[in-house]
């Protein structure tokens, strides 16, 4: 089951549109000379926004985001789940809190359906230095019902 789920995810994250109707557009989220960063929303009835502000393929450990979007659902509770391939393989998979209904992280924690997201600020990381290749990165923005809030496949090409 697990191989099969895998298989499924990098299906995903290849399929140019993977519902059969029109894909989002893909974004740019960064760009320099050696690190650029795309993305396209997976979500096949919404898009949103995400930028980056310091694009470098040495990763700082508080990193300057922005992100936007219009809820389609509350947000009690809020998860991020990553997963990052690179040629079809997986090499990590990352689950966080984002909300908790006794430990609201953010501003944005508890709003609810039809209110907007708007957050521009840091983000916690651990910092690295980023290695040269391509990587796909699945992202999902979940709430306490397992529905999906934000769902992106990105693209990282490091030189």
């Amino acid at each position: 089951m697990k191989a099969f789920m895998a298989a499924f995810l990098v299906w995903t994250l290849i399929s140019a549109n993977g519902g059969g109707g029109e894909a989002w557009p893909t974004h740019t989220a960064c760009r320099d000379g050696s690190l650029e960063v795309l993305y396209q929303s997976c979500d096949p009835l919404q898009d949103f926004g995400f930028s980056v502000d310091q694009c470098s393929k040495q990763l700082k450990s508080n990193l300057n985001v922005r992100f936007g979007i219009i809820l389609r659902e509350d947000i009690k509770e809020l998860f991020l789940d990553v997963a990052l391939f690179t040629k079809g393989s997986s090499i990590l998979n990352y689950s966080y809190p984002v909300c908790e209904e006794d430990l609201p992280k953010f501003t944005f924690c508890g709003r609810r359906k039809g209110e907007q997201i708007y957050y521009a600020g840091p983000v916690n990381n651990p910092g690295f230095e980023i290695p040269p290749g391509e990587y796909q990165v699945l992202l999902e923005l979940y709430n306490e019902k397992h529905s999906t809030v934000a769902c992106a496949n990105a693209t990282v090409i490091c030189s």
